[in-house]
């Protein structure tokens, strides 16, 4: 059985391992994100010659606009050193034909759950990645949707407060799981205002403040999936994201679904009410589902070899 190189470049951890064809972690590593372009190639070139001879292939998981097919970044989103960076030719001219895969980060997150997680046997469905911002990928007809321009699912550019000024609007503001988390730190005084375990001790209190943002928090999640369901009709969502761990999220994320159909009877007798569920995979979801974007490159060229050989 062969095994696959699978890196994850966070903003600010870059996680790596070993996985086999059939989606089983060998073993994980972690390290801090270099910040500066130099270091990051060094760090990025030595973890892959580490274990290019035993692999069948890397799959690279990154923020920002990827072309998938040809293995750029662009933007970077979080790393904007990272723009315009062909990952296929950087590892090609050092490690020679090794199959290389680059997906976006919230895009790897939904084929995790495709491929190993809740959205399995779910052919038209959807991840929500929540941390900093709001990640996310679509998949119809057991495909991950890239876009025309490989920006599908780039949910925290949905506006959703058409009142506030600037990036306020954006649901990237609104819906962050960080910006949520600091919020409640704040209020309640907390020492560590990203300490989202103490906050989550304080909503198990039921501390009214607390609950208030968090209930809020929700609400706008669920608005933002039932946005979502309007236009492209899914049967699934998978809520991800470090947050995600927390079962009290996903549960309010639900309730106030709910709560959003009763005020609103035409939209409850019209749309089908999709299932809200916690995403299988948590902090190891892009390395997963990174893999299984190459895995599916590479039967896309075997296919095509053997249909020209006909």
């Amino acid at each position: 059985m062969r095994n696959y190189l699978s890196i994850d470049i966070g903003g600010t951890n870059l996680k790596y391992g070993v996985i086999d064809h059939s989606g089983n972690l060998l073993f994980k590593q972690k390290l801090p994100t270099p910040t500066k372009k130099d270091d990051f190639l060094a760090t990025f070139k030595q973890i892959v010659s580490k274990y290019h001879r035993q692999i069948g292939g890397v799959a690279i998981s990154v923020p920002g606009q990827v072309d998938s097919q040809k293995g750029i970044v662009y933007h970077g989103g979080s790393l904007p050193f990272l723009d315009q960076l062909n990952f296929q030719q950087l590892i090609q001219a050092d490690f020679g034909e090794l199959p290389v895969g680059v997906e976006n980060d919230g895009k790897a997150g939904a084929l995790a759950e495709l491929w190993l997680g809740v959205l399995q046997s779910h052919p038209n469905s959807a991840a929500v990645i929540l941390g900093t911002g709001v990640g996310g990928g679509i998949i119809l007809n057991n495909q991950l949707l890239p876009g025309c321009h490989f920006q599908a699912g780039e949910l925290s550019f949905m506006v959703n407060n058409y009142r506030l000024v600037g990036n306020d609007k954006l649901v990237g503001m609104s819906c962050s799981a960080v910006e949520m988390i600091e919020e409640i730190a704040t209020k309640l005084n907390l020492p560590d205002k990203k300490d989202g375990i103490a906050v989550f001790e304080q909503l198990s209190q039921q501390e009214s403040v607390a609950w208030k943002i968090f209930r809020g928090y929700c609400r706008r999640v669920a608005y933002l999936i039932l946005n979502i369901q309007s236009v492209i009709d899914l049967t699934t969502y998978a809520i991800g994201g470090g947050i995600s761990s927390q079962p009290l999220l996903v549960k309010t994320i639900n309730e106030e679904y709910d709560k959003m159909l009763l005020e609103l009877p035409l939209v409850k007798q019209t749309l089908t009410r999709p299932q809200i569920k916690k995403a299988k995979f948590e902090n190891s979801a892009n390395l997963y589902g990174a893999l299984y974007g190459l895995l599916q490159k590479l039967d896309q060229n075997l296919a095509a070899n053997r249909g020209g050989k006909l």
